[in-house]
């Protein structure tokens, strides 16, 4: 039997990544068929060469985690164990959540998976990033706090957010009140977004000044939008025709993110997913980049990853 072990700066540094009545120490050590204590501020690991250094890399990752969240999640150890099995230990020993802002209530935003560090990175190197993914990556989360960032250092004068108003099994038609009330439920959760980056009034005053215009894709016909920082939301339901139009509106001194989850396409059948075509078209020209979030980089509650999983495993079979 082997033995790794290591020191921590303090024992509420431990109470973190051990987690509640042990149960991320727990989930590392079933992962992993290795045993974990520790004794004052020193954690042992005990098994075979090869499981014990596999243990000490998600440890470690785990200790970067609680040093700058402050709390360490079931899905922080998932993340990790699953990043380890696949042979992408040294990647975790490289990760540093960089903070992209802080938002209104004081917390730190910041890519809390690999994946999610890249998509970032894609945002700032590239004038239009693609980012495709299942529901719970912080696709549109993410956009949003980068979009906030350009405004607050004046890389751009404006936030425009848009999305298609597409019936997810719904009729626009059936909802109360005039066309701004049937559109605002298709919208939410890009204001949530907003909310938890400028605050309820700091938002209003955005607003207000014309810094931040949140609308449906159909408003963005005929129009050129210089120094933005433009947002296209699920923009697997697009039509080509749509994509084409959004695309073109891009003007001088702005930058566009255009997120999607391809596998959840609410158009009518038999119409043609403008985002799909889209990639294929734009892919090779400098400057857009195409980037595609996974499972792993799901943060909601786990289970949600794991209902993404069985779907994607399941996907042909299902009618």
């Amino acid at each position: 039997m082997a033995q790794e072990s290591f020191f921590v700066e303090s024992q509420d540094r431990i109470a973190d990544i051990f987690g509640i009545q042990d149960q991320n120490v727990l989930l590392v050590e079933r992962a992993f068929n290795v045993v974990i204590i520790n004794r004052d501020i020193e954690i042992k690991i005990t098994g075979s060469t090869a499981d014990c250094r596999d243990a000490l890399k998600v440890l470690k990752y785990l200790i970067k985690v609680s040093e700058l969240s402050g709390s360490v999640s079931e899905q922080n150890v998932n993340y990790a164990i699953g990043m380890v099995r696949e042979g992408a230990g040294e990647q975790l020993e490289s990760f540093d959540e960089d903070i992209i802002c802080i938002s209104s209530k004081g917390r730190p935003i910041k890519a809390k998976t690999l994946g999610q560090k890249e998509y970032i990175r894609a945002i700032e190197q590239n004038t239009i990033t693609f980012g495709l993914g299942p529901a719970g990556t912080g696709k549109t989360f993410l956009a949003v706090a980068m979009a906030t960032v350009a405004l607050r250092n004046k890389q751009v004068s404006k936030i425009v957010i848009t999305r298609p108003a597409v019936e997810a099994g719904e009729r626009l038609g059936f909802l109360p009140g005039d066309l701004q009330s049937k559109i605002d439920p298709y919208l939410r959760p890009l204001y949530d977004a907003l909310y938890e980056m400028m605050g309820y009034e700091g938002f209003q005053r955005q607003l207000e000044k014309g810094a931040i215009e949140v609308a449906p894709l159909a408003y963005m016909r005929g129009r050129t939008l210089d120094d933005s920082f433009i947002i296209l939301d699920e923009a697997q339901n697009t039509t080509p025709e749509q994509m084409k139009m959004f695309l073109t509106r891009l003007g001088f001194r702005s930058k566009a993110v255009v997120n999607g989850d391809l596998s959840q396409i609410d158009l009518p059948s038999g119409q043609f997913c403008g985002l799909k075509q889209a990639i294929g078209v734009v892919k090779d020209i400098e400057g857009i980049a195409v980037y595609r979030l996974g499972s792993k980089d799901v943060v909601r509650n786990g289970i949600v990853a794991k209902i993404v999983e069985a779907y994607d495993r399941k996907k042909g079979d299902l009618c």
